[in-house]
């Protein structure tokens, strides 16, 4: 899944005048092992993220394997459903390049998944959208786990649910400080 507005933000003021945050991931990938201790994953909330992130890891893979596409289809999907996104947005956001997403797109389109359409203001530009069968298979094969992920949540108190916020969003900030090319 390619990067979201706030990570494309991140990564325009990291590049912008050697930031802090560039510093800090330099500092981070060139920090010394022997820095390091050998039970940075000793905490149980530590091990937890690292249980989250290898589930999360293997969830989207073993859905597309379900659905009989390529992650990289089923993640398409996926941005699809919020909205028709041109091709080149949407290899941005898979991470792929313009020539594979247009290989992901045509997959799709010939499976009846998603139609490409004039854009609305700009002729020469196409956008790609979701059909209905394209929305069934997001519904089939993503929402049952966004269900139970949103009924986990709702057990949260607002109190607790500030903390869990802050805690992912900081870690997913760390891991994508050695995302960064």
């Amino acid at each position: 899944m390619g990067p979201d507005p706030l990570s494309r933000l991140l990564t325009r003021l990291a590049i912008w005048k050697g930031s802090r945050v560039v510093r800090e991931r330099q500092r981070v990938l060139t920090g010394d092992v022997d820095d390091y201790r050998d039970d940075w994953g000793a905490s149980d909330s530590l091990q937890a993220l690292r249980d989250l992130t290898d589930a999360a890891a293997a969830t989207r893979p073993a859905l597309a394997r379900r659905a009989g596409m390529s992650h990289s289809e089923l993640v398409a999907l996926e941005h699809l459903f919020a909205g028709p996104l041109g091709p080149a947005e949407l290899a941005r956001r898979l991470g792929v390049t313009t020539a594979a997403s247009t290989t992901i797109i045509d997959r799709l389109v010939e499976r009846g998944h998603v139609r490409r359409t004039p854009h609305a203001t700009d002729r020469r530009r196409t956008e790609v959208g979701l059909t209905d069968s394209g929305r069934r298979e997001v519904l089939t094969y993503l929402m049952p786990m966004f269900q139970q992920l949103e009924e986990l949540d709702h057990e949260l108190t607002d109190e607790e649910r500030a903390v869990v916020t802050r805690y992912l969003r900081r870690a997913t900030r760390a891991l994508r400080l050695l995302a960064l090319d």
